[in-house]
């Protein structure tokens, strides 16, 4: 109930506020499980994401230092997220994040790992490529562009713009066995999200 309602009020303000546009939702699966692949220039970008996903199993990588106190360590597990130790190759957030989508849910992920300040897309992670090409899923490129002036990286405060957000079709991973050409592909098929925004 609590992620129902935090969802609600973020569509309300994004949608009033910065006149928020989907575009692919379509390409969502209705069921089973799947990673979304998102790029990052925001702290916006997984409350937009969450939003434009029609889905309400969503679930949420955050750095472990968002769980630092009581309250947001409850609040976080309350909005379908779970800690990654960024940069360490956490091997109890891949677990985490085997059994959610493994039980039919969605996994939002940063392919990218941390914000890109420029805006301009960064390389994938290695270990994003591992966890796609482990999953056997499908992966869903999301590109979001506007939040990066609206709440970029050492922003003090919000600026008004419009956000879109375009959803692409699976991207087709052929070679199971190289995680980094995984990585790549997803990397590509964002990028080709960015395209049609």
């Amino acid at each position: 109930m609590i992620y129902i309602i935090s969802r609600f009020f973020c569509w309300l303000v994004l949608k009033v506020f910065f006149g928020l546009k989907v575009k692919g939702a379509q390409n969502i699966p209705r069921r089973g499980g799947f990673i979304l692949a998102v790029n990052h220039v925001s702290y916006l970008d997984p409350a937009v994401a969450g939003v434009a996903c029609s889905r309400l199993d969503l679930n949420y990588m955050a750095k472990k230092d968002l769980f630092s106190n009581p309250f947001m360590c409850w609040y976080m597990g309350k909005i379908q997220a779970f800690a990654v130790k960024r940069g360490t190759g956490d091997i109890s957030a891949f677990k985490e994040s085997f059994r959610r989508v493994k039980r039919g849910e969605g996994l939002l992920i940063f392919p990218e790992g941390t914000r890109q300040e420029t805006g301009v897309l960064g390389k994938a992670e290695p270990g994003v490529g591992f966890l796609a090409a482990k999953l056997k899923v499908p992966v869903i490129p999301v590109y979001i562009k506007g939040t990066e002036t609206i709440l970029p990286k050492h922003a003090q405060r919000l600026r008004f713009n419009p956000i879109y957000v375009c959803i692409g079709p699976q991207v087709k991973i052929e070679n199971y066995t190289n995680y980094e050409i995984v990585a790549e592909n997803i990397m590509l098929g964002i990028k080709e999200a960015k395209n049609h925004v």
